[in-house]
Order: structure tokens, then sequence, then C-alpha cells
């Protein structure tokens, strides 16, 4: 009996001991039953301390993140579902834990001073931390960060935890269908085929028609030929200014050129092109002699006039250029 005392002395401490450290085993399985109902899991302070305390023999993938919209965190918003595909499809693809895997999200309303405890300046933050104990232990304690550069998706997160947790089962990523998204398609591409299918008998004749292919194929020919390529590939401004107040429209030399200078020489062109067209082919066909003699006063004056503008704007261009016509002098 005097042993008793002595043997209930040294109990009481292994049994304190015991109970302030649960096995490491429990609280994996706490989790991962959790993450079976809801994943990944919705932390506080307290429950990322739980999770992330060691000793564990189980890997931890935390976001620290920053959703209310007072933060004004844009990239927080858009990869959180990303974040929230991945975790699914891991879990759900992971029933049995056997990855050992538990990811869990702590936003900053929830978790201030687990951020102020890490120095978070600002969020996401995205921590993989490994097992402190068992055959996939960690060399080090410190948690490994992502680093968040480039387009952010799930399979780029999928492939940066699957290089940390080696040996190990990687569920792929599995995306939700978008019913709603395919059932808008179906719909809108059946109504585009109705539509289609009545309009047909009064469309072809339009596609068949040669003059409309030979006024679209002028318009290109004109858009491209006045230097519409130049200003997509320069980026050029659409005008300028002269240094004393006024404007611009034409840009000195052949190197550069201005928007709204495209825009005139292709009307130019474009006036040219009708009037000499109208001599060929509209003049000859009128029948009433009075008439087309009219018709050829008028469009030889407009091809005069709209010519000798051209000049004009060339000498422009060009300071050493010789020849001129009237009455742009």
């Amino acid at each position: 009996m005097r042993w008793l005392p002595l043997l209930l002395s040294f109990a009481l401490p292994l049994g304190s001991f015991a109970a302030k450290n649960p096995s490491t085993v429990d609280r994996f399985s706490e989790f991962h039953t959790k993450a079976q109902a809801s994943s990944p899991l919705k932390l506080a302070d307290a429950s990322y301390k739980k999770l992330t305390s060691a000793p564990r023999d189980y890997s931890v993938a935390v976001l620290l993140t920053a959703l209310d919209a007072r933060f004004g965190c844009q990239l927080c918003t858009e990869f959180q579902p990303e974040w929230d595909v991945l975790a699914r499809s891991w879990t759900k693809g992971d029933k049995n834990g056997e990855s050992r895997l538990i990811f869990g999200t702590l936003d900053f309303s929830n978790g201030r001073d687990t951020f102020i405890s890490l120095g978070l300046q600002s969020a996401p933050v995205l921590l993989l931390f490994q097992p402190t104990t068992g055959p996939h232990a960690g060399t080090t304690r410190d948690a490994i960060r992502y680093d968040f550069s480039g387009p952010q998706s799930a399979e780029n997160v999928h492939v940066w935890l699957s290089r940390h947790l080696p040996d190990r089962p990687h569920p792929a990523v599995s995306r939700p269908v978008n019913y709603i998204g395919w059932i808008v398609s179906i719909v809108s591409t059946l109504g585009v085929a109705g539509v289609i299918f009545k309009a047909w008998p009064y469309v072809l004749p339009v596609i068949q028609n040669r003059n409309v292919w030979a006024g679209l194929s002028l318009i290109g020919i004109l858009l491209f030929t006045s230097g519409h390529m130049f200003n997509q590939i320069r980026k050029v401004p659409y005008v300028a200014g002269d240094g004393r107040g006024g404007i611009n429209y034409f840009a000195a030399g052949f190197q550069s050129q201005f928007g709204l200078e495209t825009q005139i020489i292709a009307f130019i062109y474009g006036v040219l092109s009708f009037a000499t067209i109208s001599l060929a082919i509209k003049a000859p066909r009128t029948r009433d002699p009075k008439f087309q003699q009219l018709t050829v006063i008028v469009w030889g004056g407009v091809l005069v006039l709209m010519y000798s503008f051209l000049l004009s704007v060339f000498r422009v261009k060009n300071g050493g250029y010789p020849f001129k016509l009237p009455p742009f002098m």
C-alpha cells in the first residue's frame, strides 16, 4: 500500500500531459471529417492555430485572404473560386485521406491576430505546412509560400502542391459543369440557326451579288492602302498640335502619320475611285446626250478637284515635291 501514493504521483503528470497533447491522428480525422462536408475549411484564429500546431503527421494548405470589399483586394476575389475548385476536387478525390492534406481558408476578418503574428502586409498568401512527424515529415518546420505571379488557376496551384507532396495521391482538378452556360449556348445556337434558315432566301441574293463584293473589296483596298495597318502597328496619335494652338491633321515625312490623316486619305481615294468608275461605266450608259455631257463635266470636275487636294496633301508630306494643281496650290 505504501507504493500506491508513489505510483499516483507518477501517473498524474503523465495523464495531464496526455490530456494536453491529443493525438495528431485524432486531429487529422477531426478536420478531415469536416472537410468532407465543406472544403476548404473556414478557419478562425483558434482553428488555424489548432490545425497548424506541431506535432502533426499531415500537411496543411491554408489560403490567407481578405475578401471584404473595404480592403479592395481584387486578386483575392479572383483567386477564391479557383481555390475552392481545387480544394473540393482534391477532397472529393481523396475521401480516405491518403494524401494527408487539409485545405483551409482564413479571412482577415476572422484571423486578424494570425495576420499580425505572421507579419503579413498584403493578401492573398498561400502557405503549405509540411508534416513534422511520420514518413512524410519535412526537413523544416517553416511553411512553404506560394508565389502569386502570372495568371492564377486551380491547375497551377495543383502542380505546385504535387511538387511539394511527393509519394502520395494527387487527385486531379475537376471543374463543375456549367449547366447554365450550356443551356444558353444551345438556345443561342438554335436561335441563330432559325434566323439564318428564315432569312436565307433573302440573304443569299445579297451574298451572290457581284456589286456587293466589289464594293467590299474596294473599301478594303482603300482602307489598307491609306495606311490603316500602319496605324494599328505603330499606335499613332489621332491628331497633334502645331505648337501655336492649332491642330495638325497631316504629319510631315513618310515615316509618320496621324489617325485622322488616314481617314482623310481614304475618303479622297474613295471619291476619286467613285468618280473614275462613274466616268468609265455610268456615263457611257446614259442615253440622254445632255445629261451625259453634264455627268462627264460634274464627275470630271470632282476628279480634278480631289486630285488637286491629294497633290496638296502630298506636298505636305514631301516639301520638295515640284508638282501642283489648282485650286489647291
